[in-house]
């Protein structure tokens, strides 16, 4: 009734399709049905008990007025500390800017360095809050493909192939999600070779650096002469099981964290003060619940990944950091959308089709196993009985 009357760049706005399979599964669940949840990117661990009392406290001590837009002084020099003990870069607090999750500096970024017609350079498979977004503010999104035999990793050859005079922003995720893929340090560097010289901006969307099972994620501004052409996205949502605190922030030069607090006051005002009272604490206090959770997450993952290759039709590599899996389906005969579909109706195990990442995705799905080791081997089970049905 009412579309002729919606602003036309509605029309470029996705939705996220975990959140549609999610809704799907419920439905099926409030049917009788029992689903195995294996769609959802989000920890099954609980907020550690330290970060909800720092919480409860702010709450008894009144803090829910409004604050700093750009966030708390106090919460920003707490991520100026944390990104130089686990990033190795230096920063200031005006450089910092927090927002209520990760997603709003996805946004904030694109509105403030994309005009019409700019192209955007994104991972395909990728999260599609980046394509969405881009197209939004009518930027142009260049998919750069990450293919499974360079282990979802970026071809430098091909982005610089890319890459045009209308070249405005490279989007980077490592640990990534839909892959779990890493980008290794040379990965890193050659990447940064290929525009350092070039007007082109970084948005490093580096939301699962501390989830990695060897080694430790790198970050591109890290790098000679990257610091000021990247911005950085980090947040409390999965390292610190914060998911509904709605809690994030960014790292960019001066002059662009101006322009992204103005965005911020205009659509949130301020990210909640308790919220980032917690922040602190979750930052500054112990690390030991992050640490135990990258290790049963590292478990899960070589349960999951060996579970999946035993199956006929299945093959699967086993990602290095994140907690997704994202195996090769064509094995089955079956598309990816089929697949997905027949998995949530016929077994009651829900998973994402991979092409819901982009058209390099076609031919997989996405698994969390964000969830517990007896439900990643009822899931599996399930799984290998549904194919055997149609093989």
């Amino acid at each position: 009734m009412f579309e002729r009357l919606f602003a036309d760049r509605m029309n470029n706005l996705a939705s996220e399709s975990a959140f549609q399979v999610l809704a799907a599964a419920n439905k099926l669940e409030a049917q009788g049905k029992k689903v195995i949840h294996f769609e959802i990117g989000e920890p099954d661990f609980p907020t550690a008990q330290n970060i909800v009392d720092a919480g409860k406290k702010a709450l008894d001590q009144g803090y829910t007025t409004y604050c700093q837009s750009q966030g708390l002084v106090s919460l920003r020099e707490a991520i100026v500390e944390y990104t130089e003990q686990y990033k190795g870069i230096k920063s200031t607090i005006e450089e910092v800017v927090v927002a209520p999750g990760g997603k709003p500096i996805i946004f904030y970024t694109i509105c403030v360095l994309v005009n019409p017609g700019d192209e955007v350079i994104c991972p395909n498979p990728g999260f599609p809050t980046y394509e969405s977004v881009i197209r939004y503010v009518g930027g142009v999104p260049v998919p750069i493909n990450l293919e499974e035999k360079n282990d979802f990793r970026i071809d430098v050859g091909e982005l610089i192939a890319k890459i045009t005079p209308k070249t405005k922003l490279l989007i980077i995720n490592s640990p990534a999600n839909p892959t779990g893929s890493l980008l290794t340090e040379e990965d890193l560097k050659e990447i940064a070779g290929a525009i350092k010289d070039k007007d082109i901006f970084v948005l490093s969307d580096e939301i699962y650096s501390r989830i990695v099972y060897q080694g430790s994620a790198k970050s591109i501004a890290a790098l000679p002469g990257m610091k000021d052409k990247t911005i950085i996205l980090d947040g409390f949502s999965k390292t610190f099981c914060m998911t509904g605190w709605r809690l994030g922030y960014g790292i960019m030069h001066e002059s662009i964290a101006e322009k992204m607090t103005k965005l911020l006051i205009n659509s949130n005002s301020c990210t909640a003060h308790f919220v980032q009272i917690a922040g602190i604490e979750a930052l500054k206090g112990p690390q030991d619940s992050v640490d135990a959770m990258v290790k049963e997450f590292r478990h899960r993952r070589d349960v999951i990944v060996d579970g999946l290759n035993a199956i006929n039709g299945i093959t699967c590599k086993k990602p290095d950091g994140a907690f997704y899996a994202f195996p090769n389906i064509t094995g089955t005969g079956l598309k990816s959308s089929e697949l997905a579909d027949y998995l949530l109706q016929e077994a009651g195990v829900a998973v994402l089709d991979g092409a819901a990442f982009g058209n390099a995705g076609t031919g997989h799905i996405r698994i969390s196993y964000a969830t517990s080791l007896d439900l990643i081997y009822a899931g599996l089970e399930r799984i290998e009985k549904a194919l055997k049905k149609i093989s």
